[in-house]
């Protein structure tokens, strides 16, 4: 009897300090003013606030940039050119030269500019005193319908384009790191708020069974039981505090301020364990697929780097026609350049001339062109390819969300048979017909019904972002 009342007080003892540490790390968490914290508010900050977000607008910022700089190839020019030599008291000659160049869309180039020239030693070709001159040069074979210039400014325009594409899949991942870290502490949560629940179920079933045994209804061996019981739900729920606390430091790594500065996930903060507990219907798989095709910056960008390829192909393709430019002047006097212009005019007052160069075997125009269809080529097989790779994961985490759906309602059901064989087996325990193991066991067994529920909802959850986050449509 000594041995029992010595074993007793030792377990009253540790019920004391079970009680005393369970009442600390409950009311500790219990007594602060939560505050839920759902996706929809947590997915807005990542928006605005996350560094990758911000990265990612800023390839379309880049994009304008290169764009802007394509556009230069248009810009009006203006050019000096001028020279004065005076020796031993000569002049022997001075030139100005001031002259401004259009480069138009069209392949034409516009010039106008005036001279004033002098000296005694001139050379032969240049005019005394002050002329003008108004011209154009057009490239009537190579560059007449695409050249280095306007095919710099169509690939920045399609650049541009592209880079939204390069944005929507930065923010794609992002969003879908995102869901996942957010769906994780959610399901800690749930974990640490069963195990908190279990173990004041356990802690006050240990009260009765103590007094029980005061009283000598039960056994000693009963209080060892409903304390063992007490002992593994501390520990399971700690751990699952542990893991709560760590997956909100996950989810701290998306959390950033205005003023682009970290911050850490308030310890008030909780999860919205009421859309944890939903299930959406699935999608339809052939739309998600379909969406994809259309939508999928991963799949556009390639669009994007075909059309760029086609305008190469374009510019290759005058690489096997000849130069042929043209250039012609009207020339006037003083600095007017088209006062007194009329057909007998322009018959005595111009300046023509024309450039033409052509490589008899064409090899560097044909290799080019080759190179640059075998890249299209090319290109389209990596289209093609990556289409089936990603209708395939597309299909793998529908397939993958459907059966967890499945899994998930079974559980469920399993949930509510063993909830109610523990309502049972308490009932029969509390008419002395049943033994605390039993009950126990049974509680164990509800216990690992709800593990497996918040294990396969973590992953529903996971694998229905997965399957947006395969076609390509997290925004």
């Amino acid at each position: 009897m000594a041995m029992q009342q010595t074993l007793f007080n030792m377990v009253q003892k540790a019920l004391i300090l079970i009680s005393t540490i369970f009442l600390f790390t409950t009311s500790t968490f219990a007594q602060q003013k939560q505050e839920m914290f759902t996706v929809d508010a947590f997915i807005q900050f990542v928006k605005q606030f996350h560094p990758l977000a911000k990265q990612a607008n800023l390839q379309v910022d880049k994009a304008a940039a290169e764009l802007l700089s394509a556009k230069g190839g248009f810009d009006p020019a203006l050019t000096l050119e001028t020279s004065n030599k005076t020796f031993d008291g000569k002049n022997y000659y001075y030139y100005t030269n001031p002259e401004v160049k259009i480069a138009t869309p069209i392949g034409v180039d516009i010039k106008t500019g005036l001279e004033n020239n002098g000296g005694l030693f001139l050379t032969e070709e240049a005019t005394a005193g002050k002329t003008s001159y108004l011209g154009v040069e057009v490239a009537l074979a190579k560059g007449l319908l695409m050249d280095k210039r306007r095919a710099t400014l169509r690939q920045a325009r399609i650049f541009q384009n592209q880079s939204e594409q390069e944005r929507l899949k930065m923010i794609n991942d992002l969003l879908f790191d995102a869901y996942v870290a957010y769906w994780q502490w959610a399901g800690n949560y749930q974990l640490f708020s069963i195990y908190n629940k279990f173990l004041q179920i356990s802690t006050d079933r240990l009260r009765l069974v103590r007094i029980a045994f005061q009283n000598g209804d039960r056994s000693l061996m009963d209080t060892v039981e409903a304390f063992t019981q007490v002992q593994n739900f501390q520990l399971l729920q700690t751990e699952a505090l542990l893991k709560f606390n760590n997956a909100g430091l996950e989810l701290s790594n998306f959390l950033w301020l205005q003023n682009d500065s970290p911050v850490l996930l308030p310890k008030t903060y909780v999860p919205d364990t009421v859309q944890f507990a939903l299930q959406t219907e699935n999608q339809v798989l052939d739309q998600l697929i379909t969406r994809s095709t259309s939508e999928n910056p991963n799949l556009r960008a390639y669009d994007y780097k075909l059309g760029a390829l086609e305008v190469e192909r374009k510019l290759k393709m005058q690489s096997l026609l000849p130069v042929f430019n043209v250039k012609a002047n009207l020339l006037n006097k003083d600095y007017n350049v088209i006062k007194g212009v009329d057909a007998a005019f322009l018959q005595n007052n111009y300046k023509f001339g024309v450039d033409f160069k052509m490589p008899l075997f064409l090899r560097e125009g044909r290799g080019e062109y080759k190179k640059t269809q075998l890249k299209i080529k090319e290109t389209n097989f990596e289209l093609s390819n990556k289409r089936w790779e990603t209708e395939n994961k597309i299909r793998y985490y529908f397939n993958e969300n459907t059966l967890l759906s499945q899994q998930i309602t079974t559980v469920q059901n399993m949930y509510k048979n063993y909830s109610l064989l523990l309502k049972n087996e308490e009932l029969r325990f509390s008419q002395g017909e049943s033994s605390l193991f039993l009950v126990n066991t049974r509680e164990n067994k509800v216990i690992e019904s709800l593990q497996k529920m918040v294990e396969l909802r973590i992953k529903y959850f996971k694998a229905k972002y997965a399957t947006e986050w395969a076609a390509g449509l997290l925004r």
